[in-house]
């Protein structure tokens, strides 16, 4: 890459991505532009403005895509009820594929001749990334530092920062000791004593939820009203997608809800261990399923949970921007046209319980039909014994085979 002359790099202000912004100057002797996203992770980003411009950044964006993510990536998602491996609400997952977007348009409008990130070669984040970054612009060309450079230890680091003059934050006395990772969507911790998957978090790890134990002693019950599978209000009060997000945050910490602590497969073949705080989407799977549970035909139902873990995974292992992901969300928002209505929570201290669920216009839950008194017709019982017969056929038949086995 030795032509290359101007580079967009995705910039956090830390430590490494500033390191690489100097790295990439004096490696490829190029102009670095870097790009920071507000995606809701509750720090103040002008500093890295600061930083940038102090480190010879030929240019500096800063973007507030807040709603863009909560309306474009983390919407639609929920429309799938995804959750990768059972557990976890691809917090992380699902903002990559934003970032790499701004990238691409922002080499485009400057002219780059290729994108930079500083996703070591160990995590999911590089293919998520780079995968993006391709399908969005087959000829953009990627620079990796973490898989070209001989700064493999944080000792390295440190001098190369002190030897170019890039100042080296020292640890506050509140600075989580993990790396973490936030958005509007979740918090993420890895690293430190977390490495060995025995060991339990200390309480003080958690920043946005408080413990189930010392949650309050009083229930907090809230209305979730729906359209077209996405929550438009909260106790009647209509919000944008990135407010939903943030009072569900807000609110379901305060109940102690969302915490997770699970050891995951990631795509590049290693199992990592990390912990999550994801109280608002933890509230609104529950909900978005009950509200599904009487507006959904059965086997359409049935059918979006089959597609499922398959959905998940591809955001997951950085597939977002691929032909198949965009096919299943195509069926996926085909289902959620009949998706309107209310769900009612109850949250207790770690728990969402579901205790009231109507749609006026969209419900395939019939009373008559579903009651244990009179239905007055609606439901011919004796229907049933026909319809158990010619299931049991083939059971009948298989039974009778093995009898005749001895």
């Amino acid at each position: 890459m030795s032509d290359i002359s101007k580079v967009v790099l995705a910039y956090s202000g830390g430590l490494d991505t500033s390191i690489i912004l100097k790295w990439l100057q004096d490696t490829y002797a190029c102009e670095v532009i870097t790009f920071t996203a507000d995606l809701g992770q509750g720090e103040e980003l002008e500093p890295a403005r600061a930083k940038a411009q102090a480190l010879g950044a030929g240019a500096v964006y800063i973007e507030d895509l807040r709603e863009e993510f909560a309306r474009d990536f983390v919407f639609p998602m929920f429309r799938a009820n995804a959750i990768y491996e059972g557990e976890y609400l691809l917090g992380t997952s699902i903002a990559r594929p934003l970032i790499a977007k701004r990238l691409v348009e922002i080499a485009a409008e400057c002219g780059a001749d290729a994108v930079s990130h500083g996703a070591t070669g160990k995590g999911n984040d590089q293919v998520r990334f780079e995968l993006s970054a391709y399908a969005l612009d087959p000829d953009i060309r990627v620079i990796a530092p973490w898989r070209e450079w001989d700064l493999h230890s944080r000792e390295r680091l440190l001098v190369y920062a002190q030897e170019h003059g890039i100042p080296i934050a020292r640890r506050k006395d509140n600075e989580s000791p993990y790396s973490t990772d936030a958005n509007l969507l979740h918090i993420s911790y890895e690293g430190n004593e977390l490495e060995d998957p025995w060991t339990e978090p200390a309480e003080s790890m958690w920043l946005w939820t408080r413990s189930p134990e010392t949650a309050p002693d009083a229930p907090r019950y809230l209305e979730l009203e729906y359209e077209g599978g996405d929550i438009a209000a909260i106790d009647g009060r209509r919000r944008s997608p990135a407010a939903v997000i943030a009072e569900l945050n807000r609110i379901g910490g305060e109940h102690g809800i969302g915490r997770l602590d699970i050891v995951e497969n990631r795509y590049v073949g290693m199992k990592s261990r990390g912990c999550y705080e994801t109280p608002g989407g933890t509230i609104m799977l529950k909900a978005h399923r009950a509200i599904e549970s009487i507006t959904l035909d059965r086997e359409a139902a049935h059918l979006k949970d089959e597609m499922m873990p398959r959905y998940a995974s591809l955001i997951y292992n950085g597939y977002w921007w691929s032909p198949e992901r965009r096919a299943l969300q195509s069926l996926i928002d085909e289902t959620q046209a009949s998706v309107n209505g209310r769900v009612r929570l109850k949250l207790y201290k770690g728990n969402v319980l579901v205790t009231g669920r109507e749609s006026e216009s969209d419900s395939l839950f019939d009373e008559r039909i579903a009651t244990f008194e009179d239905d007055r017709g609606a439901y011919d019982q004796k229907d049933a014994a026909g319809f158990i017969r010619l299931n049991a056929l083939r059971l009948r038949v298989a039974a009778g085979r093995e009898r005749r086995r001895g």
